[in-house]
Parts: C-alpha cells; structure tokens; sequence
C-alpha cells in the first residue's frame, strides 16, 4: 500500500496567503485561522486561544460542539445521512412535530440555509396570494423594510437596500415594495389588494442590531391581519434564544403566519433552515412545485431535533435574558468612554464606536489581538453576539477588553 506524503503543518499567515489564489475574494476575514473549539473558546492553528463573541452570526448559539448536538450527529452518522425527499426517513416526523410545537405554528418546510428559508416563503406567500386571496396572476407584491438582511440570492438582493450586495447583480426581480423599518403609517401606505405579505426582521441584525419602538411588532400583525395579507417574521438570527426568548416576536407576543428559522437550527454542524407556518399557508404547496435533495435530510432532522431539545428546557433563553443584563450594564458602562451608544436585547448587541478612536473593522482587529473575536457591520459599529452558553465570568473579560481597546485607542 501506498502512503500519501502528509502535508506539513502550515502557519496562520501561510494559510491566509494560500487562499488568496484560490478562494473567491466575497469575504473580508479578520486574520486569525481557527483550528479547534469548544464552548465559547476557539483555537488557532498556533493554539492562541480567543473568545467568540460572535458565535457565527448566531449560528453557534449553543456553543462550539455542544456535546449533546455532537452525540446527536454522530450517532445519526452511524446510522443514515441522506435518501433524499423521493423517500421517508426515520427522522423527519420527529423533528417537524417538535419545531412546529415550540413556534406555536403547525407545518414545517425544511430546507438547508437562510436564504433558502427566504426564497420559499417569498414562493409560498405569492402561492397563497393567487390561490387564497385571489390577487390576479404574476401581480402579487411583497413590503420589506430598508437596510434588512434576508440574504444574497439574485431575488434578496433584488430588495435590498445596500448597494454593496445589489451593485452588479442587476435586472432585478419585481413585485418588491421597501419601506422605512419601524414606521407603521409607511407600512400601511403600502399595502394594497395585491399585497401577499409583509416580510420583516423583528431585530435587524446586519443593520447593526437594531431594535424597533414597543408596539411595532403588535401593529405589523394587526395591520396585516386587518388587510388580509400575512406576516412573515426572519427569525434567523434573532430566533432560537438569541434574544431571551425562543422567538423575538414573543417579546410582544406576536404569532406571526410564517417564521423563518436558519442558522441556530443547525446547532453549529449542518446547515439547517426551515419555514414555519399555518397548515393553511403551506398547504398551498403540492408535489413537485418546490423541494431540496437535501431539505429535511435525516442528519439535519437529527441534529434539529437535538436544537429544538435543548430549547425546550427554556434554560438557554432564561440564560440570554439573565446575561443580556450583565451585557447591557457593562456597555452603559463605556457610552462615553469610547462607545457612542448600543442596542442590545438579550445576548444580542450592536455597539456604536466613536469614530475618532477606530472604525468597526480597527476595534474588531484590537479585539482579535487580545483575544476576543467580533465582527464589524457599517462603519464604526461592532456586533456582539456571544453563545448563549458563556459565563457571566467570560462575558466580563471580553467587556472588559473592549474597555481596554477603546481606552487605548482614545
């Protein structure tokens, strides 16, 4: 037998420079190389140990390899992986039944990522439309809201508000209509008959976390229920604990008729995403007008059935709620000394720098050096998004090398 030679252990540096021919140049990474993690702590290829305060975009609310999720995946592994929708898997039931139960919905569409979650409703919604509400063929329309972030498909971009993500990927898909965030006398303006559905994140999280008055989310569902379209909440980012509770919506106790979840969903492994919703949305939907090869796989189920698990102890959410305190009190702490203002709810936080000390992108870059990770959005605002597993002990550390990066950088 033959033995391949093994590849020598190449350095953080040697690697960065290895993408650079290689990889497509869509992303800005900070200049660290993650090798292993565990928990809230992640590892270079050197073994420099940082704090995750990012937690992959909320992706990692659970931590890196949470043991139950890990046992979840590799028991699953030993067993079956794939047979694709053409065929039942043992797995799928189990793991509809549970999600649908914690949203408070009643039939699930699973998918893979958030954008695909994103595309589906947008199908499922102008479905509905032609076929329950009677909007004329092809003239169906959807209000979004400026600055969101659903994704990077031709068809997201289409109703994005950043030129960044929209320059070059031009003729766009019509029957958009954006209004401002968090202005309900806008929102109304713009429905009319031909309105399917209004789709908003309860939190914007790319926008830099930003949080909308109290009563904006009642009003969005009163209004879509008076005008006889449907409310699609992204829960994406904001879902699955993030914020305090399993959904953002709960914090006004708000159902919507279809909620997005993604990334958390996946507990850090896979890449899960699904739409949520009323048996009466989805069942728009017949064999072979929409579908994934990999949508609703027995590993996903697998490991989304472990997510949904943990959610239902309420520990993490309780969790969120009780650290987002300590968050909150340690940033009220530097608006002044560095930081111009926050938005924070739960383990969620977008942190607006004063711009004479640093952009987002030099702040994340000191952080980096004393080991905690973040990642910049829009000029001089950092988002803070730590596992919903850190301790109160760590949260501390990395706000207290925040004070030192700002202090220094006065």
């Amino acid at each position: 037998m033959t033995v391949a030679p093994s590849r020598s252990v190449r350095s953080s540096a040697e690697l960065i420079r290895a993408e650079e021919p290689v990889l497509a140049h869509n992303y800005h990474p900070l200049p660290v190389v993650v090798a292993r993690a565990e928990g809230a702590w992640v590892e270079d290829v050197e073994g420099r140990r940082y704090l995750d305060m990012l937690a992959g975009y909320s992706a990692l609310n659970f931590g890196h390899r949470h043991p139950a999720l890990i046992e979840a995946a590799h028991r699953q592994l030993d067993q079956l992986t794939l047979t694709s929708r053409a065929f039942h898997n043992d797995r799928l039931a189990q793991f509809a039944e549970s999600l649908a139960e914690l949203t408070g919905l009643d039939m699930v569409l699973p998918m893979n990522t958030g954008a695909e979650a994103v595309e589906s409703a947008i199908k499922v919604a102008r479905k509905w439309a032609y076929e329950v509400k009677g909007v004329a063929p092809d003239r169906a329309t959807i209000v979004v809201a400026a600055d969101n972030f659903h994704g990077r498909t031709t068809t997201i971009v289409s109703f994005s508000t950043d030129e960044t993500a929209r320059a070059g990927f031009g003729p766009f898909t019509p029957g958009f209509r954006v209004v401002p965030y968090n202005d309900l006398a806008a929102l109304e303006a713009a429905i009319d008959e031909t309105t399917a559905a209004v789709l908003i994140e309860p939190i914007q999280g790319e926008a830099g976390v930003v949080i909308p008055d109290d009563g904006y989310l009642r009003g969005v569902r009163e209004l879509t229920r008076r005008t006889g379209c449907m409310f699609i909440a992204d829960e994406i980012q904001s879902g699955l604990g993030r914020t305090g509770r399993t959904l953002a919506v709960e914090h006004e106790d708000v159902v919507p008729d279809m909620v997005l979840l993604g990334k958390a969903l996946g507990g850090g492994i896979v890449p899960v995403s699904a739409v949520v919703a009323r048996r009466d949305v989805l069942q728009v939907l017949r064999p072979g007008e929409h579908g994934s090869t990999f949508g609703g796989n027995p590993l996903s189920a697998a490991v989304g059935s472990a997510v949904v698990e943990l959610l239902e102890t309420g520990e993490y959410q309780r969790r969120a709620a009780e650290l987002g305190i300590v968050l909150r009190g340690g940033l009220t702490a530097l608006v002044g000394k560095g930081v111009q203002g926050f938005r924070a709810r739960g383990l969620w936080a977008g942190v607006d720098i004063d711009p004479a000390i640093g952009t987002g992108r030099d702040i994340s870059e000191r952080l980096m050096r004393e080991g905690v990770l973040v990642k910049d959005t829009h000029g001089s605002t950092i988002r803070l998004a730590p596992p919903l597993t850190i301790t109160g002990e760590e949260l501390r550390t990395a706000l207290g090398s925040l004070e030192k990066v700002l202090t220094e950088g006065a």
